[in-house]
């Protein structure tokens, strides 16, 4: 799947739209004891990566986390601030970057094959920076880290990553429909 942008400007849109999408699901969360909240910010992050492709889909994600530095509330349960970025859930907002990269270099590659272990490859890379920084946060080992953390997580980010694979491909067809950029 790949858009076909008729223009700058369609393609900065459809970027501030995605991060927008993003800042909204990621205000959908359910507050944790882990201190790490289940939110659909992986599904989010994903989704953004298919639809616009890795450059664009890591810019839109990088907007979003512009967005929550500043102090807007966009962050998982309505946070912002920089104080985010350096706290125990800080590494997953990190990792969102590569995510968003590896998701969008699987759909855009022109090989099916490669959507499942690009994608992954993100995830596990947002899983392995949330878990270093949660284990630096918390003072404890980086195993104990990814069993409170990331672990926990797995199931649901994987079926996330899944459904948004699926979501982006219909987003893709709807615009192509429409005449708004389409799949190539």
């Amino acid at each position: 799947m790949r858009l076909e942008y008729k223009n700058n400007v369609q393609k900065t849109v459809l970027t501030g739209v995605m991060a927008a999408v993003l800042a909204v699901l990621s205000l959908v969360s359910i507050p944790l004891p882990s201190g790490v909240p289940v939110t659909l910010q992986t599904f989010a992050v994903a989704l953004c990566g298919f639809l616009l492709g890795p450059i664009m889909g890591m810019a839109a994600v990088a907007v979003y986390l512009v967005m929550g530095a500043v102090g807007l509330p966009v962050l998982a349960g309505m946070a912002g601030g920089f104080g985010h970025f350096l706290g125990m859930t800080g590494g997953f907002l990190w990792g969102f970057l590569p995510m968003a990269l590896l998701c969008g270099f699987g759909a855009w590659a022109g090989k099916k094959f490669l959507v499942v272990p690009l994608s992954l490859a993100g995830l596990a890379a947002c899983h392995l920076l949330g878990a270093v920084q949660f284990a630096a946060v918390a003072s404890m080992p980086l195993w104990a880290a990814f069993l409170t953390a990331s672990a926990p997580y797995l199931i649901k980010d994987v079926i996330s990553v899944i459904l948004a694979y699926f979501g982006a491909l219909a987003i893709a067809a709807a615009l192509k429909k429409a005449g708004l950029g389409g799949a190539a």
